[in-house]
């Protein structure tokens, strides 16, 4: 590898751990390919504990940070409510993505709220580098909400809609 090309991968990296400052991610993964036989990996993360993401489905996940301090006054039945990620039947994303909630533009949704779901129905896509990976229902029921729009970015362990 030349000292030109180290050079621009070091610049590169630390340009994605300021991304990952800048809008409190918790991990990016990006892979590079240069030429033939030439490429770079990198998972750039922060915080205390690394967690494998599962390749076909989700795993229980810690809560993200919430975004603005909750209310210490409201009651504990009431905070369960406000925050999504702790809802029982919150459907946790397995990695860090982009959502699509139907298989090509156009086409229908694969779910959407008040659809009654069995274990296993695709419920949207999350792209990760350039593979699109179909989220599978962890469990049958009825969508309650969704919690993300078509095309927006999600963190790993981010809650993706609600099952009942």
């Amino acid at each position: 590898m030349t000292k030109k090309t180290h050079d621009s991968d070091v610049a590169f990296i630390k340009a994605l751990a300021e991304l990952l400052q800048e809008n409190d991610l918790t991990e990016v993964e990006v892979d590079r390919e240069y030429g033939e036989c030439d490429r770079l990996n990198v998972r750039v993360s922060r915080g205390g504990t690394t967690v494998a993401a599962p390749a076909a489905h989700p795993a229980p996940a810690p809560a993200p940070a919430p975004a603005a301090p909750a209310p210490t006054a409201a009651p504990a039945a009431e905070t369960a409510n406000d925050d999504p990620a702790s809802h029982p039947g919150a459907v946790p994303s397995p990695m860090v993505g982009t959502v699509y909630m139907q298989a090509e533009p156009g086409t229908p949704a694969f779910v959407k709220p008040g659809d009654k779901v069995a274990e296993g129905d695709t419920l949207l896509i999350v792209e990760a580098m350039k593979t699109m990976n179909q989220i599978p229902a962890p469990r049958a029921g009825t969508v309650k909400r969704i919690l993300v729009e078509d095309g927006s970015p999600v963190e790993f362990g981010a809650p993706l809609m609600i099952i009942e």
